[in-house]
């Protein structure tokens, strides 16, 4: 449920930032939906780490059986 939230929201800004962009023509808003970006890769980066050692160290180990 999470994930989902903050993928919509980062959608929703990302829609955003181009429209601004394209009636703008600022540069600033390119950087801001690249930034947006960054971070969205690395908080999912982090949230299937997380699901992997969930579900393959710990279950396998019997600590969350």
């Amino acid at each position: 449920m999470l994930i989902r939230l903050v993928f919509l929201l980062s959608v929703l800004l990302m829609a955003v930032s181009a429209v601004a962009y394209l009636f703008t023509r600022d540069v600033r808003y390119l950087a801001f939906i690249k930034q947006i970006l960054r971070y969205l890769v690395f908080l999912l980066l982090v949230f299937a780490v997380l699901y992997a050692l969930e579900h393959f160290g710990l279950v396998a180990w019997r600590v969350l059986a």
